[in-house]
């Protein structure tokens, strides 16, 4: 018998209270109590900024639509925001006699507005949720934000993932009867964002705009495809899976002709030569379109600015640097096992065995020296398993001291120690969840603690510091160490139980020097680079393959990430990184060994060097004959960065802020510059 929908589907309203309910279970489960009064400590100016720049794509599409946005409701008692994917306000605008009401509750940049924070709020819950909402006066969750009514989108990239989230804020009164009609502005609002986003993404490739009606070409609506040069389908927005009536993943698997019926490449010269007018294409549905293509790179043979096919697009840095300390660097790149994979047969043979293991709860140890690339892997690991749409959460056991790691990792109820925060913490474990919990360094872990997480991985239970109650976690946990467990279990300071509780599978990461993907490694980060620094070069003087291929690398892949960029910076605007943009002291890894008295094998210093090696690329010795064009540029490190910082100056009128943030320096660091002068 078939049901009726009514007996199945919740009307809007009910299920709207639904999620209210929900939202304050939460709240109250996280040990937040209604009457107490927020605390919140913003982020500092540098800090700010840095995550701004961490998120800047979505920072620089996001601002003018705000603008408009704020246009549609000014004089409502209301403010525009703009967050990250963390609930942290990025950006803020609105009308002068409600921002200093906001001020009082923390609405504000550099506040996070996540519920573990602030309770059940519109841009905490929409996050959590995944899907716009409303929270009006007497819904929050805290007494402290009932004199606010908020609706608010979260914005996703051209995958599905979330990057942030777009709210308007405002008085009960001012915005209530018209809360609906906001959300819908809001929602708009932020599916213009997501265009923009999808539009700057494949600026390189093939682009495709269709719809079943053709006065829906153009606007919010539209079905937005891109392909690579030979009809490899690379990414499509919401409207068009919508269109489509498949997801992502699936539609990847096909090709044009397979997606609208006809040849790729009779398709492409059809729309190139009427342009303007839009053509009839029939979807794998039966329904008929009509299309406008916009030819990018990829038509032209410009290098193309989409990933190879079977990777999955960088995040911009946000993200394509290595992680460092307990959080990602600035951009939070998530890789799968297949942008791993170089052309390296060792790291080939890596990937080959995680790959066996994804989609399972077995605990895998990376293995391998620092700088390797751990959790690049880890996050691989977590990109290519059923937990991708939940946190993956990491901690470096060797960032915190040991007094900081039990309360980060285990949490801690409020008044659980001296400087504790109010409310407490639920911890990395908790945090965690549903996902993936990374542990690096985990041979930096005190013994007290792998007591305890061993009891955790037995139990899947945590209890925080100062608490009685057991909190159930689900998670599956990735560990890394450069240290000899095995050596350190005979040495008594790590517990063996725990050792072959967290080795379910091990694996080791190799070293740089030696690999056989180093070209391609270097091109890798080169693109990368270009997409923050406009201006820098695509690659690197034969002179430079050279020196890399003899360098012995001992930071591995954070190294080369970080040589590359700063020579990408010393050579913007040229064709090429040669020698003499490289960091000085990288001469001191490149260069050939010499042995001491002792007969021991060791880096010549500069002051051992011999004529002949005086002249030898590696020694990047500005007069050196092959750089005899560049005799007029600055030779030492601490001079082009002068040089740069005076040109930053000088674009920006002196202004030392502007300055600073475009060369991702602190205003400190340009003031001292200029009292130098």
């Amino acid at each position: 018998m078939t049901r009726h929908p009514s007996a199945t589907v919740k009307p809007p309203e009910a299920a709207r209270a639904d999620m209210i309910a929900q939202a304050h279970a939460r709240s109250r489960a996280i040990g937040l109590r209604v009457s107490e009064a927020p605390e919140f400590q913003p982020l500092g100016r540098v800090d700010l900024r840095e995550l701004i720049d961490t998120n800047r794509t979505l920072y620089a599409q996001a601002r003018p639509v705000m603008d408009a946005l704020h246009a549609q409701i000014v004089d409502t008692e209301s403010m525009v925001l703009l967050t990250d994917r963390n609930g942290v306000i990025l950006h803020s605008l609105g009308d002068t006699d409600f921002v200093e009401k906001a001020r009082r509750v923390a609405l504000r940049p550099g506040v996070s507005w996540a519920e573990r924070d602030r309770g059940t709020n519109a841009i905490g819950t929409a996050l959590v949720d995944g899907q716009p909402t409303t929270v009006h006066a007497g819904e929050h969750f805290l007494h402290a934000n009932h004199i606010l009514t908020c609706s608010c989108a979260p914005i996703a990239d051209p995958w599905g993932r979330t990057l942030g989230a777009l709210d308007v804020s405002g008085a009960p009164q001012g915005l209530h009867g018209s809360h609906k009609h906001t959300l819908a502005l809001v929602r708009m609002s932020a599916q213009m964002i997501e265009n923009h986003l999808f539009d700057t993404e494949f600026a390189g490739a093939i682009r495709l705009q269709f719809h079943a009606r053709a006065e829906f070409i153009g606007t919010l609506y539209e079905g937005l495809a891109a392909f690579a040069a030979d009809g490899t389908l690379l990414c499509a927005n919401r409207s068009a899976l919508f269109q489509f009536g498949a997801s992502l993943a699936t539609l990847q698997q096909r090709g044009f002709e397979a997606l609208f019926g006809q040849p790729f490449a009779a398709v492409m010269q059809q729309l190139m030569s009427t342009r303007s007018d839009p053509i009839p294409l029939t979807l794998p549905s039966g329904v008929r379109v009509l299309a406008r293509g916009t030819p990018g790179a990829a038509v032209v043979g410009a290098q193309p600015a989409w990933p190879e096919r079977g990777q999955r697009p960088r995040e911009r840095d946000p993200a394509g640097a290595a992680p460092a300390g307990t959080r990602p660097r600035a951009a939070a790149w998530q890789p799968t096992l297949a942008d791993l994979d170089t052309g390296d047969a060792r790291m080939a043979a890596v990937l080959e065995r995680v790959s066996r293991v994804r989609g399972r709860d077995i605990p895998v140890l990376v293995l391998g020296r620092t700088g390797t690339g751990k959790e690049w892997l880890a996050r691989a690991l977590h990109q290519d398993s059923p937990r991708r749409d939940a946190p993956f959460v990491a901690l470096n056991c060797a960032a915190l001291p040991d007094t900081l790691i039990e309360a980060e990792l285990f949490g801690y109820e409020d008044g659980a120690f001296t400087g504790a925060k109010r409310r407490g913490s639920a911890g990395k474990i908790v945090q965690a969840h549903g996902g993936t919990l990374f542990l690096d360094e985990i041979g930096d872990m005190p013994l007290a603690q792998q007591v305890r997480l061993m009891r955790v991985l037995q139990e899947r239970a945590v209890v925080p510091l100062g608490g009685e109650r057991a909190v159930p976690v689900d998670l599956r946990i990735v560990c890394a160490t450069h240290r000899d467990l095995r050596a350190m279990i005979g040495a008594g300071t790590f517990r063996e139980d725990l050792y072959y509780r967290i080795n379910g599978l091990a694996v080791t990461l190799p070293p740089l020097a030696g690999r056989s993907d180093l070209d391609v490694l270097v091109s890798r980060v080169l693109a990368h680079v270009q997409r923050e620094i406009h201006d820098a070069p695509s690659r690197i003087t034969p002179e430079v393959r050279e020196c890399f291929a003899r360098c012995r690398w001992p930071g591995n892949l954070r190294q080369l990430a970080n040589v590359l960029r700063t020579a990408a910076i010393m050579a913007e605007g040229e064709d090429a990184i040669d020698l003499v943009h490289l960091p000085e002291d990288l001469a001191y890894d490149c260069a050939p060994a010499a042995s001491d008295d002792d007969g021991a094998s060791t880096p010549a210093t500069a002051s051992q060097e011999t004529p002949a090696r005086a002249s030898h690329p590696a020694t990047f010795t500005p007069h050196a004959p092959q750089e005899s064009a560049h005799a007029s540029r600055p030779a030492r490190l601490s001079d082009w960065q002068a040089r740069l910082i005076d040109d930053a100056l000088s674009r920006h009128d002196g202004n030392v802020s502007a300055a600073a943030r475009e060369l991702g320096l602190a205003r400190n660091t340009v003031y001292r510059h200029l009292r130098r002068r």
